[in-house]
Parts: C-alpha cells; structure tokens; sequence
C-alpha cells in the first residue's frame, strides 16, 4: 500500500468519523484562506484519489469488525426504533420515517438505479404514508 500524507490519513479519518468530504478536508487541512467552493472541490478530488478510497474502505472495514456491524443488525434496530415510535401514546411519525429512511439508506434505495445520465438527473418522490389508527392499536400490541 502507498504511504499517504499525514494530512490525508487525517482527511480519510475524519471522513469516516463524518461522512462529509468537505468537513473532513477543513478538519484536516488550512483553509481559511479557501472559499467553500474550493473546499468541496478540493474534497471531491481527494475522494476520486485511489489511494484515499482504499483507505477509507478500510478504515470502514475495520470499524465494522471491531464492532461487529451487519446490515441486519442495523435493520433490526431501525425495526424496533419503527415500532416503538408508532406505539407511543401519541406516535412519533418523524422518528418512525427517520426510521424508515434509515433502512433505505443502508439498502441503497436512496440512489438511482438507472445507468441512463439522463435518468439520474430527475428528482426522487418519495411518499410517506402514516399508519392506520388500526395499524397503530396492531403495532401497540406486538410491542
């Protein structure tokens, strides 16, 4: 493996521990001198660096084993966060949709699909649909 900067190792830490390209690059560079346009700019660059990419996926990796994260993990706890959201004596909708996006998120679902560019550019609808008054009472009892 090529050795990285120490500025990019602390930009491909930061960018795990963020998930914000251009927060990770002002963490991890000076850029007070910078417009926010150069920023992301500069931070995209890094992201399309091979070397940066590697890291970071491996960075991932090694979180996902020390903490030993699944996807189904992640998707049983967003399930159970749904439940008790609706369940509540005045359910929290917001928390259940959040819960909801969440599961999408970690299945892709929140990404085109479509190889065509043309496609990709038009924008997503996304319905949200609030449970039934008997939905919630069904939900209730499971809990």
């Amino acid at each position: 493996m090529t050795t990285l900067t120490p500025k990019q190792e602390n930009f491909c830490l930061f960018y795990v521990e963020t998930g914000n390209a251009s927060q990770a690059y002002r963490q991890a560079y000076s850029v007070e001198q910078m417009k926010p346009e150069s920023v992301h700019r500069k931070a995209k660059e890094l992201l399309d660096n091979g070397k940066i990419t590697a890291r970071i996926e491996q960075l991932q990796a090694d979180n996902v084993a020390r903490h030993k994260i699944t996807v189904d993990n992640l998707l049983d706890e967003l399930d159970h966060i749904y439940k008790i959201a609706l369940s509540q004596t005045i359910p929290q909708c917001a928390v259940a949709v959040s819960a909801v996006m969440g599961k999408a998120k970690l299945l892709g679902f929140d990404k085109p699909k479509a190889d065509n560019e043309e496609i990709q550019h038009l924008p997503t609808t996304i319905m949200l649909v609030a449970p039934t008054p008997e939905e919630i009472a069904e939900m209730k009892k499971q809990a």
